[in-house]
């Protein structure tokens, strides 16, 4: 059973920085492909960044140049590292592994608790 926790939200005031961190357990992660979605309040999820197996990157223009996702494959973790935050990045985040296809990201059906990102202009 596939299990996923993110950690690292919090509050932070408009242009500061966070670190997401996702652990994965219950699979053969460094086989995974995996991608940071968001979801804010009112509105569809959506994907942040999704990173390959090996480890090819993809972003949504909305953080291009101001989000980066790493894996650490010996620690089965995920990191979204947010700089230059805006009020507009504000959500519930979540990880999630599944499919890349080109510069597309299928999830699969498996998803954490997510973690809380607050920005304050």
């Amino acid at each position: 059973q596939v299990q996923l926790v993110e950690s690292g939200g919090g509050l932070v005031q408009a242009g500061g920085s966070l670190r997401l961190s996702c652990v994965v357990s219950g699979n053969t992660f460094s086989r995974n492909d995996m991608g940071w979605y968001r979801q804010a309040p009112g509105k569809q999820r959506e994907l942040v960044a999704s990173i390959s197996s090996g480890g090819r990157t993809n972003y949504a223009d909305s953080v291009k140049g101001r989000f980066t996702i790493s894996r650490d494959n010996a620690k089965n973790t995920v990191l979204l590292q947010m700089n230059s935050l805006k009020p507009e990045d504000t959500a519930v985040y979540y990880c999630v592994p599944g499919v890349s296809v080109g510069v597309s990201f299928v999830p699969l059906n498996i998803w954490g608790q997510g973690t809380q990102v607050t920005v304050s202009s």
